[in-house]
C-alpha cells in the first residue's frame, strides 16, 4: 500500500508484559511526534530566533529574562507564523500568494533569512521523507519560491493529514523548544531549568493557541519590536553561534 493510499491513518494495537494489554497510538500520533521531535532535520537548531543577540546585548542576563523573552518570541510566532500557517493549510492553492505575503511582511533580513532557511529545509525534509509524486511536487514548487517557514508548514502538513490544531501546536512547541534549547548552549540556563521553564509554558502555550485558532493572513502583526531589532543586529556580532 502506497504512501498517499494510507494516508497516514493505520491503526495498530499491541498487548505486552503482565500489568495488561496496552493500545499503540494511532499512527497519525506518532506521526505528529516525529514532525515535533528534534532529530527531525528542519535546521531551526541553527537559530536562536534573536536570543544570542540579546544575550550579548544584555537584555537577557538570567533566568527570569530568559523566561520572558521565550513568551516574547512565542507570541511573535503567534501573530507573524500562525496566520499563514493558518491560511496555507486551509487553502494550499494560496501557497504562492502567502509566500509572498511573508516575504514582504518580513522586513528584518535575519528574520526573513531565518524564515527561508527553515521553511525550505521542511520542505526539503517531507519531500525526501515521504516521497509522493503531491509532496514532491510541492517540495519543488517551494523552492521556485521564497519558501517562508509559515506558509510551508501549513501546506505541507495539510498534505499529510495533519490537523490544523496539531500543526498549530508543533509551530508553539517548537517556537518556545528552539528559544530555551538555545538558551542551554549558549550557558543562560542548564538543561533541567530549560526543561522546567518549558514545562511550565504548558497552560500558557495552550491559552495562546486557543487564541490563535482562527488567525488568518489578514491578522499578522508585529507584537514584539524590540526582540525584532535585538534579533536585525545578530549579522553585527563579533562571534555567532547561530545563524540567527
Amino acid at each position: 500500500m502506497s504512501t498517499d493510499e494510507r494516508s497516514f491513518r493505520l491503526k495498530a494495537e499491541a498487548t505486552t508484559g503482565s500489568r495488561g494489554g496496552f493500545r499503540l497510538q494511532p499512527e497519525e500520533d506518532l506521526l505528529f511526534w516525529q514532525l515535533a521531535d528534534s532529530a527531525f532535520p528542519t535546521g531551526g537548531f541553527a537559530h536562536s530566533g534573536g536570543l544570542e543577540a540579546a544575550w550579548q546585548s544584555g537584555e537577557v542576563p538570567d533566568a527570569a529574562a530568559l523566561e520572558r523573552f521565550a513568551h516574547g518570541v512565542v507570541e511573535q510566532t503567534a501573530s507573524a507564523v500562525v496566520p499563514l500557517l493558518n491560511a496555507a493549510h486551509r487553502a494550499p492553492q494560496r501557497f504562492d500568494e502567502l509566500d509572498q505575503l511573508a516575504d514582504v511582511f518580513l522586513v528584518n533580513p535575519v528574520a526573513n533569512r531565518a524564515s527561508r532557511v527553515q521553511g525550505r529545509a521542511l520542505a526539503e525534509t517531507i519531500g525526501r521523507v515521504w516521497a509522493s509524486e503531491p509532496v514532491c511536487a510541492m517540495a519543488a514548487r517551494v523552492e521556485s519560491g521564497f519558501g517562508h517557514h509559515g506558509p510551508v508548514m501549513g501546506v505541507t502538513f495539510a498534505m499529510l493529514h495533519v490537523p490544523l490544531d496539531v500543526a498549530q501546536q508543533i509551530c508553539f512547541y517548537s517556537a518556545g523548544r528552539g528559544v530555551l534549547a538555545a538558551a542551554v548552549r549558549l550557558g543562560i540556563a542548564g538543561s533541567y531549568e530549560a526543561q522546567r521553564m518549558q514545562f511550565d509554558c504548558t497552560p500558557w502555550l495552550e491559552r495562546i493557541a486557543r487564541e490563535c485558532a482562527d488567525l488568518s493572513d489578514g491578522d499578522l502583526a508585529q507584537t514584539a519590536p524590540v526582540l525584532d531589532l535585538l534579533q536585525a543586529g545578530h549579522d553585527r556580532l563579533y562571534s555567532r553561534l547561530f545563524q540567527s
